[in-house]
């Protein structure tokens, strides 16, 4: 199938999602470093080599994890005292404009023409179920075996990874009142056409919170397809 040219809001997303990721210049050499030792680094070696404070330099490098644009690795400590180290490695993803908010219209229609033929319930919570499983394998890219981030950072790192897939999400409100807010569906006419689609987009969230923080149960406040301008999730 050839690519399809981006629509402006699948642009929007992407540009989004790269200046997120690359719009400060010391992330932008600390990405470029980390690619260009192959093994990757830790966050203490990062901070060693461009003169940064160990948790400024961390704070970077999860930046560049939660985008999709880092992988994370837990080493073990020798004798197994202490905390496991975090390696960082460049993903072996390329980074294009097409890639990963290109939307494929057909399948998202496909896919909710398959879901709406099951009793709702059930289409539900398969979709649902879908999501979280994905979501759960992104926080374990982004953190293997460390559910241990506040709630605060676990729905800002939340907010990055859906936006490097095309949603255009950032994080607001207080502890109390978290949100995620969504200004672009990938989905796109499909999810108008079949709501269903959204359950996705809720399993995302609490697969990834999940992983990242503990268990939590997001809840759909607002979406597109519900007549809103932009798709939110109460944490």
């Amino acid at each position: 199938m050839e690519n399809t040219p981006l629509t402006p809001d699948e642009f929007s997303a992407a540009v989004t999602s790269i200046t997120s990721a690359f719009g400060d210049p010391t992330r932008r050499a600390i990405y470029l470093m980390v690619r260009q030792t192959g093994d990757g680094m830790t966050a203490a070696e990062v901070a060693d080599k461009v003169e940064l404070h160990a948790n400024v330099a961390r704070h970077h490098l999860e930046k560049l994890a939660a985008g999709g644009h880092l992988n994370v690795e837990i080493g073990r400590p020798h004798g197994g005292a202490g905390r496991p180290s975090k390696r960082y490695i460049a993903s072996a993803t390329e980074m294009r404009l097409e890639f990963p908010v290109r939307r494929d219209d057909l399948l998202g229609t496909l896919l909710g023409r398959a879901l709406t033929r099951l009793p709702n319930d059930e289409a539900q919570s398969l979709a649902e179920e879908v999501g979280i499983e994905y979501g759960r394998a992104l926080a374990h890219a982004m953190a293997p075996g460390d559910a241990q981030r506040s709630l605060e950072a676990a729905v800002g790192a939340v907010a990055e990874a859906l936006t490097s897939h095309g949603f255009m999400a950032h994080a607001e409100g207080e502890l109390s009142e978290l949100r995620i807010v969504s200004e672009h569906c990938p989905f796109g006419q499909a999810a108008v056409e079949h709501p269903v689609l959204c359950a996705i987009d809720r399993g995302l969230v609490k697969g990834m919170l999940f992983g990242l923080h503990g268990e939590r149960s997001p809840e759909l406040a607002g979406s597109v397809p519900m007549g809103d301008t932009v798709c939110t999730t109460k944490v």
